[in-house]
C-alpha cells in the first residue's frame, strides 16, 4: 500500500482512509517509516490523516516509535497545522523519550496551550498532566495553567481540566 496515495483525496474534515492506513501499519511494521515521513507531506490532508493513523497505531504499538522520537518532537515543534499538533500531543506522552527528547516534548506542549486551536490546547493540558504524573517539578508547573483552563477556558477545556484536577 502507498500510505500517501491511500490517504489523499477529500478535504481535511474527513479522515478519509486513516482507520485503514493504521490497521495496515499495524499488520506491516516496515511501513511505520512511510507513516512518518506523511507527517512532513506537501498536501495538508495527507499530513493530517498521516498524524491520525500514527496516533492510532502509538496507542497500540508505542514502542514502536522509539526510533523515531526525536523526529516526531522535532515535527511538532514546527508544524503550524492544528491537526497534526493535537495528534502528535496525544502521541508525544506516550513514547519513551530521552530526557532531552522528554523536555524539548514539555516544552512544546506548553506553547501549545496557547494555540488557537482549543482541541490542541485540550490535547496539549491532557498530555503535560500525563507526563507530569512521574515528574513534581513539572506537575507544579503544568498545575496552576490547568486550574486557569478549569476556571476560564472554553466549555472543553474547563471539562477536560476539572477531570484531570479530580484524578
Amino acid at each position: 500500500m502507498d500510505i500517501a496515495s491511500a490517504l489523499a483525496g477529500g478535504d481535511r474534515r474527513s479522515i478519509g482512509r486513516a482507520n485503514e492506513v493504521a490497521s495496515f501499519v499495524l499488520a506491516h511494521a516496515e511501513h511505520l517509516p512511510d507513516l512518518i515521513d506523511g507527517l512532513g507531506h506537501a498536501d495538508p490532508v495527507i499530513r493530517m490523516r498521516c498524524a491520525d493513523a500514527a496516533e492510532k497505531v502509538a496507542a497500540a504499538e508505542s514502542d514502536w516509535f522509539v526510533p523515531f522520537a526525536g523526529t516526531l518532537v522535532a515535527i511538532a515543534g514546527t508544524t503550524t497545522q492544528q491537526e497534526v499538533r493535537w495528534h502528535l500531543a496525544q502521541i508525544l506522552p506516550r513514547l519513551p523519550l530521552s530526557p532531552a527528547e522528554r523536555a524539548a516534548a514539555v516544552s512544546v506542549l506548553f506553547r501549545y496551550l496557547d494555540d488557537d486551536s482549543r482541541i490542541v490546547r485540550v490535547c496539549a493540558m491532557t498530555a503535560l498532566w500525563t507526563l507530569s504524573g512521574t515528574d513534581p517539578g513539572l506537575r507544579r508547573k503544568v498545575a496552576p495553567r490547568v486550574r486557569r483552563f478549569a476556571e476560564a477556558g472554553s466549555p472543553a477545556e474547563r471539562s477536560r481540566a476539572r477531570k484531570l484536577l479530580r484524578g
